[in-house]
Order: C-alpha cells, then structure tokens, then sequence
C-alpha cells in the first residue's frame, strides 16, 4: 500500500489530519471507535475506484486535542459539519462507522444538503433497556479489542505505534480517542438519534457484522425504521462492531456497489 496525501485543516483553532487518495467521485470516510492511526486496508480497498478523502475527528488519532472545547452535542455537529466543509466534501457520498456513523447520519438528518448518500456501520447513538448495547469505556483494556472485532489481533495491530513512532505520543493520542469518543456518547452511545431519523431523506445503507458485541443487531431495524429516505440493510458475515476492519474487502465493495 502506499502512503495516501497528508494534509491539515483548522477546526476550532486546532490542527486536524485530512488523507486523500485515489480519483473519481468524491467519497469520504469517517472512522469508528477507536479512530484511525494508521492507514488501513479498507481504505486501500475505496481509494481504488473513488477519490478517498478520510478527515479526522476532533480528538480522534490526527484530530489533536479538538475535542477539548467542545462541551454539547450541537458544539459536535458544528464541528463535524465545519470538518467536512474544509475537507471538501460537501456534497459527496459518505462512509461511516460506529460513532462515525452516528454524526454522519446525524449532518444527512440536520444539514441533508451536506451528504448524497450515507453508507453507515452499525452506529452509535440509540439505546434500549430492553435490549442494551454493551459500554466499552466499562471495559478492562485487554477485552476492548475483542469487542470491538471479531478477530481482536486486527485492532490491536491497528493500536500498536510503527517503528519511528514517538513512544510517549502515540498512546497518549490513542487513550484521547477514547476520551474523545465519551464526550460525544457516554453514557452507553445514546444521543437519543432516534428522534432526527425522520429528517434524513439520502439514501442510507446500513452494514452490520453478524458478530457484533457492542451495538446490537434489532437497531438496524430501529434505523431503518426511522428514516425517511431509502434504507437497506447488509450482514457482513464473520465481522464484528469494526466490520471494516475484519472484512475490509467485502464492507468496501458493499459500500462502493452502495454508492455507484
């Protein structure tokens, strides 16, 4: 693989990470828990056929210490919606996952003009008692891979700092994930997402690991059941709450057909 292009914009007076990659129609990609430190294969696998551009979330793995300043969940809408305007992807398809995928739907649902369509993984942002979602910020360190995909040696490879890497930065930028992650949906992922739903008219393809332990499976029938525009709804067999990372081939290809 080779490297994508690397460059910054300003959100909130702090620098965020934008990688683009690839040619074609425009296509961006926000990550799921956890961020992305790294390039990953499933990247690799949009950037084929689609100019690729992946903006970082505040506070996520390239998106600094953004988060710190942002105190409600409009502060993060305004921040998310402000990233994708910089990134120049107003307008363009988008492809989500976990919390990723809940701010996604949640610009299509407020801002509709922003997004063409919305290829979303197993979001965040809905919770009931009846059948909860699990919490990972409860989680001792060594079970969260495992929670999060169903092969856990994927994210911990994903979480493990490169050779060169500076060794006091890249786990203290990890951990800022987390945090960054909780200040948007802790308690338990719920921003109570079910009452916009009936505002998203793009179309929006919902992909869920058939192994997933965090979000459980009857939500996608909560989302699709929510939304106005025309939803589908995909199992990616052998993949858990980070499909892209287990299955990158097979959630690309679900997303690419989505989006043609």
């Amino acid at each position: 693989m080779s490297d994508p292009d690397t460059s910054t914009i300003d959100i909130n007076g702090f620098t965020t990470r934008v990688w683009r990659k690839g040619s074609g129609p425009k296509l961006g990609f926000i990550a799921g828990f956890g961020g992305l430190p790294r390039w990953m294969p499933i990247l690799e696998e949009l950037a084929k056929s689609r100019t690729l551009i992946v903006p970082s979330l505040p506070g996520f793995p390239g998106g600094e210490r953004g988060h710190t300043v942002l105190d409600t969940h409009l502060d993060w809408m305004i921040a998310v919606r402000e990233t994708l305007e910089k990134a120049d992807l107003s307008g363009a398809d988008l492809a989500a996952s976990s919390v990723g995928a809940s701010l996604a739907l949640e610009i299509a649902a407020l801002w509709p003009h922003m997004v063409r369509r919305v290829a979303a993984i197993a979001p965040f942002g809905l919770f009931d008692e009846k059948d909860p979602p699990a919490d990972p910020w409860a989680q001792r360190a060594d079970n969260v891979p495992g929670l999060l995909c169903e092969d856990p040696e994927i994210y911990k490879a994903m979480k493990t700092a490169p050779e060169g890497a500076n060794s006091i930065e890249w786990p203290i930028e990890q951990v800022r994930a987390s945090e960054a992650a909780a200040r948007i949906f802790w308690p338990l992922g719920n921003t109570k997402i079910e009452k916009r739903l009936r505002l998203i008219q793009a179309p929006v393809l919902l992909l869920w690991g058939e192994n997933d332990k965090i979000m459980p499976r009857s939500y996608a029938k909560t989302f699709a059941d929510g939304i106005s525009g025309k939803t589908t709804t995909q199992t990616i067999a052998g993949a858990g709450h980070l499909a892209e990372l287990d299955k990158p081939a097979e959630v690309a290809k679900a997303i690419l057909d989505f989006t043609a």
